[in-house]
């Protein structure tokens, strides 16, 4: 008895060791996919963040041509590394609207000189209200919308050179 009292602590080591590494080495998706796809994007209306770039309102997309959605902020690493995604889209024809969340117009701007401008539109979500409307749990996050103005594609996380096709496919899938 005694015998396997000493090493019962090693057996509920190992246990616990044989959980975390499973855990580590094959982890479970944690990914929050918004549960607006498929549904009309929600009413809002947003302000200008830009002097000379409009804001943007649900409305503008109900228009009969798929554009994408970009949820994005001055401050943030991974929209940086998607800029450059974002602008070969803009290059291929493909309308691209954005929401600043929790931003200063001085910070976009800043932004915006230094990484490219794709955006036809630019909407100041001060309070990340819409943000969340949509499903969307962070930045950089990009919905494609259909035709008529609803959600078809949630793409979380920046943009990459491997994803364009398929934001180029879903745009086309969405018409």
């Amino acid at each position: 008895m005694r015998r396997v009292l000493i090493w019962t602590p090693l057996a509920l080591f190992a246990i616990v060791f044989a959980v975390v590494a499973s855990g580590l080495l094959k982890p479970g998706d944690r990914v929050v996919r918004s549960a607006m796809v498929g549904k009309p994007l929600p009413q809002f209306n947003l302000p200008p963040l830009l002097a000379g770039k409009p804001g943007i309102a649900a409305a503008d997309f109900a228009k009969g041509k798929p554009r994408l959605l970009n949820i994005f902020a001055s401050w943030c690493i991974p929209c940086i590394a998607e800029a450059p995604q974002l602008m070969k889209l803009r290059e291929a024809g493909v309308e691209i609207d954005a929401i600043a969340i929790r931003d200063t117009g001085e910070a976009v701007r800043g932004f915006l000189r230094q990484n490219g401008d794709p955006y036809a539109r630019i909407g100041d979500d001060k309070t990340s209200s819409v943000q969340l409307a949509l499903g969307s749990s962070g930045v950089p996050e990009t919905f494609v919308i259909d035709a008529e103005g609803k959600i078809a594609y949630q793409h979380i996380g920046d943009i990459r050179e491997e994803n364009v096709p398929e934001l180029l496919a879903q745009l086309e899938k969405a018409k």
